[in-house]
């Protein structure tokens, strides 16, 4: 059988577990960031399709690309541009 944990072995489990649970939550997080810039580009751009694609609404998808950091090329379409003044 095993003895009493030594002391300070909770410190030192707990101190373990947050750092796999901020490892999680980064891997979950690049993971995430990842997989939008890789469909955003695939997709030229294109916020709606990138949306579609994912199974998510597009104002959350604008959401996590604010939130996420997330670099995307300019859209494509070209009727959303503005002629000069």
């Amino acid at each position: 059988m095993a003895g009493p944990a030594p002391a300070g072995g909770i410190e030192v489990a707990l101190c373990v577990a947050m750092t796999n649970v901020s490892g999680y939550r980064a891997a979950v997080r690049d993971f995430r960031r990842q997989l939008i810039e890789g469909t955003l580009h695939a997709l030229g751009g294109n916020r709606a399709q990138t949306a579609r694609a994912l199974g998510l609404q597009r104002t959350y998808l604008l959401r996590l690309i604010r939130e996420l950091g997330v670099t995307a090329p300019d859209s494509t379409r070209s009727s959303r541009s503005r002629p000069p003044r």
